[in-house]
């Protein structure tokens, strides 16, 4: 089947969009490719459910370990859970696709990118973003497109667009911009500490190459021939809108407007209100317009007043510059923050809270043995450093069956995760494998970067030498027509109500992790560089309040942590130390009770709770890797004797073999008539042959004075006659 297919040229790269050849019986299709990497994305929309009032949107990202030519490493051999990446990547489709369909639709729609082909030269993240679009719009889905995303990295002093992996792990910068004709979308960024100017133009950089594949993808519809046609909006019936607002806009907003209640009593007093304006409606006559109108939608209600409070709290914001707590607009909540709140069995641990969101985060130091291994198609193999963050329903006063984490759980431990890493200090110097979990106590508003600060206050506790302390802020927005205004330090009704979520963490010198979400359809360059500015006296403010509860890393680990010591030997010589089948490296470690780790690079890695121990086996295995030469002079101990010779550890680890014609200037009939197992002797390296065995010498070589010459043998007697 031939389909149509238009070639983009982007940054020196190629991007073919080929439509009407895959998956015909999908809504939209649309196969993305740029050099080896082939994603096919789809999208499908279905009749709405009855009763619900939220768009039942999925986005799913599918990983085929074929596409790197690889087979899957499971017990069943084939793809099952999707790994974390696959996640995190299902989440970067639905960011800023969700925002651009209309309000009103309830429609089933689902959005599926498979990656077929993998190139380590281009990631597939950004292509299954802009796919999405694409697919959407080639299924006349209604929707407020297109969209575009494109990778902005950092190498020296250039920016970079769509880099490939290892230019990402080169660089400073990682940064996912995602944008309309409106304006910037989505945002997600991790950076080596580069300063707010630094991040605004690489937004601006990035989301100019956003509008050339947003031209692209109008070009392409318009040769299809595909016109994109908003729907007009389903006449809503005002009826119970108008009720509302005549009989409960008063009282919510006293509500809104008492400023030192607590979350509490400000939810139970809202309740209260919809209860009485309940009951009111219950009162009415059976053929009342309102009561009718509620009668054929029950959630109708819940809504209405839901729109109601939303309303108004943004007119509070956007005319008196208030918020429901009195916050000044640009002020942060109380903070307090500790470290060492729990017992030295956990290695480290830091509590911090900020208004009402209290998280309680733990550092464990691993070995390297610990790393998790990466069975998906990104080219790095392991993880040595792991954020999970666990969001249990008390946290939010609330009761739900505790399952595995879900999407949003992956997300934000992914979010506090890269915040840190850039601060974390070289494997070289440090090679502990590292896992912080983050367990929110209380939610209200910024958990992810309330795990961001206790993660710090924890490896601080740890003695992680970190290379400087990291704290976030999460920023929001209130836009009605052009008014605008940005909120520092967001708490929950103000993120459910408002039109942005963007946080922001980073260090005193710089930023190490952006994202941002939006619920309008786009938001020029320079109010977002207005929030990144705004976040950073509020990150310092922050940042000021953990140092007053732990202003350096603990000098000493935790005394149930791992004592870990690191060297380098010739890689050609990690055979030497594992030896066959594994059995001296085994002997090492049960003759020490240390547990070692060998990189293939010859980076050794000795671990015990010992450190005498762990010195001890780095001894054998320094000795074993020692390259002997001929003519030098060793002392050891005689550790076995057979008929030819006796065998010496002249290093730890290392045997050489002294031949019964090298124990002495004289001949000797017996070994045992020279030396014996445990003797101490001075040998020299005679030679060492083709197999790599080292012979030794006695002769000539003094022993401290001893003579090892053996004892003339008696005289014998002549016999009687």
């Amino acid at each position: 089947m031939q389909g149509q297919t238009q070639s983009i040229s982007f940054d020196g790269r190629e991007i073919r969009l080929t439509t009407g050849r895959y998956a015909p019986q999908a809504g939209g299709s649309v196969m993305v490719e740029c050099g080896d990497t082939a994603v096919l994305v789809t999208a499908t929309q279905s009749t709405g459910r009855e009763g619900i009032d939220f768009l039942p949107l999925i986005c799913d990202y599918e990983e085929r370990l074929y596409a790197a030519g690889r087979i899957p490493g499971s017990f069943m051999r084939r793809e099952g859970r999707p790994p974390e990446r696959a996640t995190l990547i299902a989440r970067l489709i639905d960011r800023p696709m969700r925002p651009l369909f209309p309000a009103w639709m309830r429609d089933d729609i689902q959005i599926v990118a498979t990656c077929l082909s993998l190139d380590e030269r281009v990631p597939s993240d950004v292509l299954s973003v802009t796919g999405a679009s694409l697919a959407t719009l080639l299924a006349q889905i209604p929707f407020q497109g297109p969209m575009a995303a494109v990778r902005v990295g950092l190498l020296g002093d250039d920016f970079v667009l769509n880099p490939s992996f290892r230019e990402i792990e080169r660089g400073d910068l990682d940064l996912v911009v995602a944008g309309t004709p409106d304006g910037v979308v989505m945002v997600e960024a991790g950076a080596n500490q580069l300063t707010e100017q630094d991040v605004i133009e690489a937004i601006d950089f990035g989301y100019e190459a956003v509008m050339e594949l947003i031209k692209s993808q109008q070009s392409l519809l318009k040769d299809l021939g595909i016109k994109q046609v908003m729907p007009e909006e389903p006449p809503l019936d005002n009826t119970l809108p108008t009720y509302l607002d005549k009989n409960c806009s008063k009282a919510i907003g006293e509500v809104l407007k008492k400023f030192t209640q607590t979350k509490e009593d400000r939810d139970n007093k809202l309740e209260l209100i919809k209860n009485e304006v309940t009951e009111s409606i219950e009162a009415l006559k059976e053929d009342h317009a309102v009561k009718k109108a509620i009668a054929s939608n029950t959630k109708l209600l819940s809504t209405s007043f839901k729109a109601l409070t939303k309303k108004l709290m943004r007119e509070q914001i956007i005319k008196d510059g208030k918020r429901v707590d009195g916050r000044k607009l640009d002020e942060v909540r109380p903070i307090s923050a500790d470290a060492g709140v729990l017992p030295k069995r956990v290695h480290g641990s830091g509590l911090f809270q900020r208004g009402l969101t209290q998280v309680l985060s733990t550092a464990t130091l691993g070995t390297p043995s610990d790393a998790q291994e990466m069975d998906d198609l990104n080219p790095n193999t392991e993880k040595t450093y792991l954020h999970h963050y666990n969001f249990p329903p008390y946290s939010v006063s609330e009761t739900r069956p505790m399952r595995s984490p879900g999407r949003r759980e992956i997300g934000h431990g992914a979010l506090a995760e890269r915040a840190i890493v850039p601060v974390l200090p070289p494997k070289d110097t440090f090679p502990y494998v590292l896992r912080v979990v983050s367990e929110v106590l209380s939610s209200n508003g910024s958990t992810s970067m309330g795990s961001v600060c206790g993660s710090t206050l924890a490896l601080m506790d740890a003695g992680v030498p970190l290379k400087a302390p990291v704290s976030g802020a999460a920023m929001g927005l209130i836009k009605e027509g052009k008014e605008v205004r940005i909120l520092t330090d967001i708490q929950g009704i103000e993120d459910f109500l408002g039109d942005m979520d963007f946080k922001v963490a980073g260090t005193e010198k710089g930023i190490t992790a952006l994202q941002m979400d939006m619920k309008v359809t786009g938001l020029e360059i320079a109010t977002v560089a207005e929030a990144i500015n705004q976040a950073r006296p509020a990150r310092i403010h922050i940042l000021e309040k953990m140092l007053e509860a732990i202003d350096t890393p603990r000098e000493n680990l935790s005394p149930h942590a791992p004592r870990l010591l690191s060297f380098r030997i010739d890689p050609e010589l990690i055979g030497t130390v594992i030896g066959p089948g594994g059995r001296t490296i085994k002997g090492i470690t049960e003759r020490t009770n240390t547990k070692i780790d060998i990189e293939d690079g010859g980076i050794v890695t000795i671990a015990s709770h010992d450190g005498a121990a762990a010195e001890e086996a780095q001894r054998i295995i320094e000795g074993l890797t020692r390259k002997v030469h001929e003519g030098e002079i060793f002392t050891g101990s005689i550790t076995r004797i057979i008929p030819i010779g006796a065998f010496v550890e002249i290093l730890p680890g290392k045997e050489g073999m002294i031949h019964i014609s090298q124990l002495s200037e004289a001949r000797v009939e017996k070994v045992e008539d020279v030396v014996k197992v445990g003797d101490e002797v001075t040998v020299r390296v005679r030679e060492i042959d083709n197999r790599g065995r080292i012979n030794l010498t006695l002769r000539g070589v003094p022993q401290n004075g001893e003579d090892l010459r053996p004892e003339p043998s008696p005289t014998p007697v002549a016999p009687l006659m």
